[in-house]
């Protein structure tokens, strides 16, 4: 199987982080005792190894299974709550991207652990791990745990920058965010705001028309 070196622009993002404060990321940091539960996501980049990418990358995001209590039918990155015997946030993530999805975490290089940062709806607090999957096979991820994921989508970083298809959701409470539509899924909330601020901070965001607004479907 193939090995692929990270990009550039990825690498320069993860050793920036470091000197990073969480609120450049998100308005939402743990309170000071801390949120209800620990949790941790895996912001996994890829290798096109099935396109034509300029940028040659992907991105690995989840759609909820609808029957979940809790953000049913949602986008996701793979992740889920700490654990006993987890080592730190990346052990986490990796541990329920292998139970959710099926990724072998043996073929993934783990680059930056992002600030924690809190998720007001359910008082979890979340650390964003971001990865590169140097040894690739796009196929094997799959709905391996259907109570918790319906499918798994893989954009490149080319749709997710093009600023045609880029917009802002309108959430009833009156938050306003970035979006996208990527195959039918509707990327939105945490999952977007953490690409947005990543794919910029990264330096390969282009601008776009942020006054593109559509409200959030019911």
């Amino acid at each position: 199987m193939s090995v692929y070196p990270v990009p550039g622009w990825l690498r320069a993002f993860a050793e920036s982080v470091p000197d990073l404060g969480g609120d450049r990321f998100s308005r939402f940091l743990p309170p000071p005792e801390g949120g209800r539960r620990h949790s941790a996501v895996l912001v996994l980049f890829a290798p096109d190894t099935v396109g034509d990418a300029a940028d040659g990358s992907r991105v690995v995001i989840t759609e909820r299974a609808h029957s979940m209590r809790s953000h049913a039918g949602q986008p996701a990155f793979p992740g889920g709550a700490t654990e006993e015997g987890d080592l730190h946030a990346a052990d986490t993530a990796l541990r329920e991207a292998w139970e959710e999805i099926d990724l072998d975490r043996g073929g993934v290089e783990v680059l930056a652990e992002l600030p924690t940062l809190h998720i007001p709806v359910s008082g979890y607090d979340v650390t964003p791990v971001v990865g590169w999957w140097r040894s690739p096979d796009p196929a094997s991820l799959w709905a391996k745990d259907p109570r918790e994921v319906a499918r798994v989508v893989q954009p490149t970083v080319g749709e997710l920058v093009d600023p045609a298809r880029r917009f802002r959701v309108r959430h009833p409470s009156g938050f306003v965010g970035p979006a996208w539509d990527v195959e039918g899924l509707l990327v939105w909330g945490f999952t977007a705001g953490i690409l947005d601020r990543v794919l910029d901070l990264a330096g390969m965001s282009v601008p776009w028309d942020t006054g593109r607004v559509r409200d959030l479907p019911a």
